[in-house]
C-alpha cells in the first residue's frame, strides 16, 4: 500500500494549455497526474476542471515539442513519454481551411487536422462531390505563386481570397472515415437540358453533403474566362527548374496537417496530384469533370504544360463558349457518353471473348539513327492482340516478319500534322536501358485512327476486341476533325457575330504575337468543328487532347543522381520515370516501373534509391523538395495502378501507405 506522502511523490503537475473556441486567449490548467494514468484520463479530469458544458468530443491533446497528437487515449503517460516539462495543448481535432480549387475559386470548409493527409482529403472530396478522392491531394503553394497578385494588389489586405465559398457546415467534421458505397449505381440521373451537367437532385450524391443547388453549380460549372491583365499577373514557369519549384509543395500523404505546420484558415491548393482518371463519368462526375478542365485550362493558360500553336488554338475553340442550346443534342451526346472515358458499354463481352480483330496494312517505318536522315521504308503491317509485326511486303505475311513489336507497356505519342497531311505514330517501347523508339507513318485519316487506337490499347495491355477500341477511334478521329481548317467564309460572318475577347482564351505568350482579329479569326476556325458540341462533350474533349499533348502527366523535381557532378530534372509519369538535362529539356534515360523490383529512401541521407530488372539501379538526392514527395509519387502512382472497376470506390489505406511511405 501507498501512503499519501509517496503518492505525492509519484504524482506530478502537468500544465494544459485549452484552446476554447469561446474564449479570445488560451486558458492555462494546471493538473496533478500520475505516469500510470492514461490520456483518455487526462481529458477526463481536464474537461472536469474547465467545468464548462459544452461537447468536448472533438478536442484532443497536441504535444507541442514532439510535433505529435496524442490520440492513443489507452496509453499512459509513462508510455507516452509524457513528463512534467512537456506542453500540451488541448484542441480541437477538425479546423477551418481554406482550400483554393482548380477553377480557382476558394472553399472554406472544417477539416481533420489529426487524421493523416491521405483521409483529410478524402473527407474533403467527400463534402465537395468529387468521386476518387485518391487522385486529389493538397499543395502548399510556393512563395511565387502568389507573388505578382499581391504586389499588384498590395492596397487589400486580402488579395487572394475574393468570393470565398463557405461550408462550415461540412461532414468532415464528424471525423468519420469515408463509408464504402457512397454513389448510388442505381440512381438515374436526370441531366440539367441547357448545360448537360446532373441536375441538382443527383448533382449531390451523399445525402450528407453540405452542398447546395448554388453551391454546386459553382463547382461543377466554369468560370468566366480571366482578362488579359489578369492572366499576365499570374505565376507562369518559365524553364522546367520553375516547374519543378511547383511540385515541391505536396503535403505528405502519411501525416497530419497540424504535423506539417499547417495553420487554421490557412490557404492551400487542392489539386490533381496524379494523372490517371479512373471512371471519368458525366453520370456521377459533374464536379470532378469541370474541376479537371480547369485544372487542364490553367496548365495550357499558364504553360506550365507546352503545346504547339495549332494545339493551343484548338484548346482556346473547346473553352466555354460552345453551344448549350440544344436540347436534343445533349440528351443524345450524354446517352452516348454514358461510353465513358475509361471504357465503352458492356454489351458485347461474348464478341469481346470470341473474336480478337487484326488490322493489316501498308505503313511506313522508320527507326531513328545518328548520323542517318529520316528516311521512311514501306512495308506490310500485321496488328493482332497487343503485337505489331511487319513484313517486306503482304505475300510473305505467313512467313517470319522482319520484326515483332510487344507494345504493352510502351507509350505512344502522336505525331500529327492535319494541315501538312502528315499522320504518324511516335512508339517508346521499353527495354532493359532506356527506350526502343520507332515512328509509323499513315496515309490518312481513318487509317491513323485505327491504327492509333490499337496501339493505345495495347500500351494498355488490351486488345482491340476491348469494348473502348470503337470509341477511341471516333474520338481520335473527332479530334483530328477540330484540326481540320473551315473556310473563310464562314469565320468572316462568324467574326462580326461574335464578341470575344480572344486573348482570353490562349496564353499571354500567344496572345502577344498575334493581333487581336487575326487570333479571333483563326479561334474561330476552330471553334467551327465544335460548335455544336455540347458543353460536358467540350470539356470531356478538352481534358482529352490535353491527355494526347506529349508532355502530359510529367511532374518535375530537380534532382543530383549519384556519381554525378550536375544537377538533372526528374520526370515522373503515371508509368516511367525520365532523366532530362536541366540546361536542353532533353530526355537522357527512362525507366518503367513494370521493370521496377523496389524502391526505398535512406533517411539519413534523404536519397531514393531504386532497383530494376536486368541490375539496373539508380538512387538521387531531390533539390528541388523533401525525398518524401517523390518517392511517393513513385509509390503512389503504383497504388494508383492495382484499381480496378469491382472495387465498389472501397480503397485499401494500408497498401497506400505501404508503397509511399518509403519503410520509415
Amino acid at each position: 500500500m501507498l501512503s499519501s506522502s509517496d503518492f505525492a511523490s509519484a504524482s506530478w503537475e502537468l500544465v494544459i494549455q485549452v484552446d476554447h473556441p469561446n474564449e479570445e486567449e488560451q486558458k492555462d490548467i494546471t493538473l496533478r497526474v500520475s505516469g500510470d494514468l492514461h490520456i483518455g484520463g487526462v481529458m477526463l479530469k481536464l474537461v472536469e476542471q474547465i467545468n464548462i458544458a459544452q461537447d468536448w468530443s472533438d478536442f484532443a491533446l497536441w504535444w507541442e515539442q514532439k510535433h505529435c497528437w496524442l490520440l492513443k487515449t489507452h496509453w499512459t503517460l509513462d508510455k507516452c513519454g509524457v513528463q512534467a516539462d512537456a506542453k500540451l495543448l488541448f484542441t480541437p481535432q477538425h479546423k477551418m481551411l481554406r482550400l483554393r480549387l482548380p477553377n480557382v475559386k476558394t472553399v472554406r470548409l472544417r477539416v481533420s487536422f489529426s487524421a493523416v493527409v491521405f483521409r483529410a482529403v478524402s473527407d474533403i472530396c467527400r463534402a465537395l462531390n468529387i468521386r476518387r478522392a485518391e487522385e486529389v491531394s493538397l499543395l502548399k503553394p510556393s512563395g511565387e505563386y502568389f507573388k505578382k497578385k499581391k504586389r499588384k494588389e498590395k492596397n487589400n489586405k486580402e488579395p487572394i481570397i475574393e468570393d470565398i465559398l463557405s461550408l462550415e457546415c461540412s461532414p468532415t467534421n464528424s471525423g468519420l472515415p469515408v463509408s464504402p458505397g457512397l454513389y448510388s449505381r442505381t440512381m438515374t440521373p436526370t441531366y440539367d437540358p441547357i448545360n448537360g451537367t446532373p441536375a441538382s437532385s443527383t448533382m449531390t450524391w451523399f445525402s450528407d453533403s453540405p452542398l447546395t443547388e448554388q453551391n454546386c453549380s459553382i463547382l461543377a460549372f466554369s468560370q468566366p474566362p480571366q482578362s488579359p491583365e489578369a492572366l499576365a499577373d499570374m505565376y507562369q514557369p518559365r524553364s522546367l527548374v520553375d516547374k519543378a519549384k511547383l511540385n515541391a509543395g505536396w503535403l505528405d500523404s502519411s501525416r497530419s496537417l497540424m504535423e506539417q505546420g499547417i495553420q487554421e484558415d490557412e490557404q492551400l491548393l487542392l489539386r490533381f496530384k496524379y494523372y490517371t482518371f479512373f471512371d471519368l463519368n458525366p453520370k456521377y462526375d459533374a464536379v470532378r469533370i469541370n474541376q479537371l478542365y480547369e485544372q487542364a485550362r490553367w496548365a495550357i493558360l499558364l504553360e506550365e504544360i507546352d503545346c504547339t500553336e495549332e494545339e493551343m488554338l484548338i484548346f482556346a475553340a473547346l473553352q466555354d463558349f460552345t453551344n448549350e442550346s440544344e436540347v436534343d443534342e445533349v440528351e443524345a451526346a450524354l446517352s452516348n457518353l454514358e461510353v465513358t472515358l475509361e471504357g465503352g458499354k458492356a454489351d458485347n463481352t461474348l464478341e469481346d471473348i470470341t473474336d480478337i480483330p487484326k488490322l493489316a496494312d501498308n505503313l511506313r517505318l522508320f527507326r531513328p539513327k545518328k548520323l542517318i536522315l529520316k528516311a521512311f521504308k514501306q512495308y506490310w503491317f500485321v496488328f493482332k492482340d497487343t503485337s505489331i509485326a511487319y513484313f517486306k511486303n503482304k505475300e510473305l505475311e505467313q512467313g517470319e516478319p522482319v520484326e515483332k513489336l510487344n507494345l504493352r507497356g510502351c507509350e505512344v505519342v502522336p505525331d500529327v500534322n492535319v494541315a501538312g497531311r502528315k499522320f504518324g505514330i511516335k512508339l517508346l517501347i521499353p527495354v532493359a536501358d532506356g527506350m526502343n523508339e520507332v515512328y509509323l507513318r499513315c496515309d490518312h485519316e481513318s487509317q491513323y485512327a485505327q491504327w492509333m487506337a490499337a496501339c493505345i490499347l495495347a500500351s494498355k495491355g488490351k486488345t482491340m476486341a476491348d469494348s473502348s477500341y470503337q470509341p477511341e477511334v471516333l474520338n481520335i478521329l473527332s479530334f483530328l476533325r477540330m484540326k481540320n481548317r473551315n473556310s473563310a467564309s464562314q469565320v468572316a460572318s462568324g467574326l462580326e457575330n461574335m464578341d470575344m475577347n480572344p486573348e482570353c482564351f490562349v496564353s499571354p505568350r500567344c496572345a502577344k504575337k498575334h493581333k487581336s482579329k487575326q487570333l479571333a479569326a483563326r479561334i474561330l476556325e476552330a471553334h467551327q468543328n465544335v460548335a455544336q458540341m455540347p458543353l460536358v462533350e467540350a470539356k470531356l474533349q478538352f481534358i482529352q487532347a490535353w491527355q494526347s499533348l506529349p508532355e502530359f502527366g510529367l511532374t518535375y523535381y530537380l534532382v543530383r543522381f549519384k556519381g554525378s557532378k550536375k544537377d538533372d530534372i526528374l520526370g515522373v509519369s503515371y508509368n516511367r520515370l525520365i532523366r532530362i538535362d536541366a540546361a536542353t529539356g532533353i530526355p537522357i534515360t527512362t525507366w518503367r516501373f513494370t521493370n521496377m523490383k523496389q524502391w526505398n529512401v535512406n533517411w539519413e541521407i534523404r536519397q531514393v534509391a531504386i532497383e530494376f530488372d536486368q541490375n539496373v539501379s539508380i538512387a538521387f538526392t531531390c533539390l528541388s523538395a523533401d525525398c518524401k514527395v517523390v518517392h511517393e509519387y513513385i509509390g503512389g502512382y503504383i497504388f494508383l495502378s492495382t484499381r480496378s472497376k469491382d472495387q465498389n470506390e472501397t480503397l485499401d489505406e494500408d497498401l497506400f501507405h505501404k508503397l509511399t511511405g518509403g519503410q520509415e
